[in-house]
């Protein structure tokens, strides 16, 4: 089993700093996804017998490293639901891309439109058939050499979203070849990081801020000074 990175756990959450390359849900791969495995941990460390229930409040894509929100429970997990229909949970990624962004700082927003088929999305600057409409704003944070880190605070949840808004300002996120980086990281995954996450606590009703740290991850390496 793998071993979990637990940024917070009590009786009504489990978030896990996921690994990048790691399935939340399962796919077709048939691939063990996170919710099986902090399933397999509640039941080993709580000796639970039967089913252990574990609810996914949110995904990360599958090449995507940070912050995942588990509910522990199905009344947690329906209030978890609401904080992010709501867009009371404030969410902050960090992103590599090896473009210099023509602003320093900015907002995006764009209409997206999923091909479910192909698993890719695609961005229009208006609305158009079966389209969402898309915000994010980032901040250059630092560069390092031809590398710049980009802090990512997206408005809306769409699928794909900050690698397909980023690629569409012309800084596609490194080793994301789906969304035009031309080479791939060594270990096929993307320099996306789900870096922070504030919210209410639906149950105890007290702020919770978390940050995850950064990967191991040579591509990282190089801002590891910068995150502190």
């Amino acid at each position: 089993m793998v071993k979990l990175d637990i940024l917070y756990e009590d009786n009504h959450l489990l978030i896990i700093n996921k690994q990048a390359g790691m399935l939340v849900q399962g796919d077709i791969t048939g691939d063990e996804p996170l919710v099986e495995t902090g399933k397999a941990y509640l039941k080993e460390k709580y000796d639970k017998p039967g089913a252990v229930f574990l609810g996914v409040v949110h995904r990360l894509d599958r090449p995507v490293s940070g912050i995942v929100v588990l509910a522990r429970t199905s009344k947690a997990l329906a209030r978890m639901n609401h904080l992010f229909l709501t867009k009371e949970v404030k969410k902050t990624y960090w992103a590599i891309v090896s473009s210099n962004p023509q602003a320093t700082e900015g907002k995006l927003i764009h209409w997206l439109q999923k091909d479910s088929s192909r698993n890719v999305t695609k961005t229009f600057k208006k609305e158009v058939t079966d389209s969402k409409r898309a915000e994010l704003d980032y901040t250059l944070l630092a560069r390092q050499k031809e590398d710049f880190l980009l802090e990512v605070r997206p408005v809306t949840g769409r699928s794909h979203q900050i690698r397909v808004q980023l690629a569409a300002m012309g800084c596609p996120i490194k080793g994301d070849l789906k969304y035009g980086y031309p080479s791939p990281n060594p270990d096929q995954n993307i320099a996306l990081h789900a870096r922070r996450l504030s919210f209410v606590h639906p149950v105890k009703k007290e702020t919770i801020h978390l940050e995850a740290p950064l990967p191991d991850k040579a591509y990282w390496q190089t801002f590891y000074h910068f995150s502190g």
